[in-house]
């Protein structure tokens, strides 16, 4: 799957992708009855088949049904989605990025993870001295 398909995906497969993902292994009825304002059963079974297509998901048969699952790992998923993310809104910028997101959740981050940030920072600067 190459990286520019992620971000080709309509409303609805990032919806069943997210279901998917979140159930780990689904079949299409549950994918159904997890989607909002659902569309027609066939309908999933397209959108299933494209996604497979795409190569997105794969599937095996258990009985008369299809047991769907992403092709790549939610780690991987996450990385091509946040790299498209960076490309697309903030011009790689890492630090753009996350001023970003520290102005949308300042109010609610914990302090565990604030000091889990802050060591982070301090895991990135130590990297950068070492390549000095």
């Amino acid at each position: 799957m190459n990286r520019s398909s992620l971000s080709g995906m309509s409303r609805r497969e990032r919806q069943i992708m997210e279901i998917v993902y979140r159930r780990g292994r689904a079949t299409a009825g549950e994918i159904h009855g997890d989607l909002p304002d659902r569309p027609s059963y066939s309908t999933v079974r397209t959108l299933l088949r494209v996604l497979e297509e795409k190569g997105h998901l794969r599937h095996e048969s258990d009985g008369p049904r299809y047991v769907y699952w992403p092709c790549l790992s939610a780690e991987k998923a996450q990385r091509s989605a946040i790299e498209q993310l960076l490309r697309t809104f903030f011009n790689n910028s890492a630090a753009g990025a996350m001023a970003a997101l520290l102005d949308m959740s300042s109010a609610s981050l914990s302090e565990s993870e604030l000091k889990r940030l802050a060591r982070l920072i301090q895991q990135a600067k130590n990297k950068e001295k070492s390549r000095d």
